[in-house]
């Protein structure tokens, strides 16, 4: 059991535990130096309300530095609220790096690169360890996680050719344990929130625990389709 332990907690978890970090600090109801510029009080339930209702979206996960015990380096792919998802990760174990490819579909999870075939895990074993419907739950995922920050708006920066508030906030850890079962603490971290629509196209924040490091996770074609193929197993 130890492979679906690691695409699980390494991919889906922390794809969104990562999605669900950042920090609670008091919000002095203005960016740093402008005071036209929104609350982060306004900016993240606006951005909590974007992103419930949002059906489907592609993620790039990065990391930078010392990870600690967490063993994702990248992965990047397309999941839907209906628990349909597809991509690659790289992750590391005792030093060496693993190439992965999965497919998530109609209460299974198939992973590539950890036997030299694909493997069929069920969905409701993988749930145990998390739920990737999880992610984009209206009560769970990261809106709810989102509603429950607090921080400080610092100002705007662009961000795929568009302007994004950038907001300094935690998440509330009980927030975060909805999301990401085991999650202890608040997490500290940078969110950036589109000025046109409030949807969350980047966050970083650093890795909880011994890790020194960083992980960013960027976001985009919100509401496309999901479509994936069943490997053969």
């Amino acid at each position: 059991m130890r492979p679906p332990r690691t695409f699980i907690i390494a991919v889906l978890l922390a794809a969104l535990a990562s999605v669900s970090a950042c920090g609670k600090d008091d919000d002095s109801g203005a960016a740093a130096g402008d005071p036209n510029q929104p609350a982060a009080s306004t900016l993240l339930p606006a951005a909590a309300a974007k992103m419930r209702a949002v059906k489907s979206a592609a993620f790039d996960i990065t990391t930078d530095g010392d990870t600690g015990a967490l063993p994702i380096k990248s992965a990047k792919g397309e999941i839907d609220n209906t628990g349909t998802a597809k991509g690659t990760a790289t992750l590391e174990q005792v030093g060496m790096p693993i190439e992965l490819s999965f497919v998530a579909k109609d209460g299974f999870v198939y992973v590539n690169g950890l036997t030299g075939g694909w493997q069929k895990i069920p969905l409701a074993q993988a749930a145990a360890l998390y739920d990737p419907t999880a992610i984009l739950d209206p009560a769970k995922g990261i809106g709810a996680v989102l509603a429950s920050a607090q921080g400080t708006t610092k100002g705007m920066e662009t961000l795929d050719g568009s302007q994004h508030y950038v907001v300094d906030a935690t998440f509330d850890g009980a927030a975060m344990a909805g999301l990401v079962p085991g999650v202890t603490g608040d997490v500290q971290g940078t969110v950036w929130i589109g000025a046109s629509d409030s949807l969350v196209r980047q966050l970083r924040f650093a890795v909880p625990g011994d890790g020194k490091g960083t992980v960013t996770i960027r976001f985009s074609d919100f509401d496309k389709p999901v479509d994936v193929d069943v490997p053969a197993v």
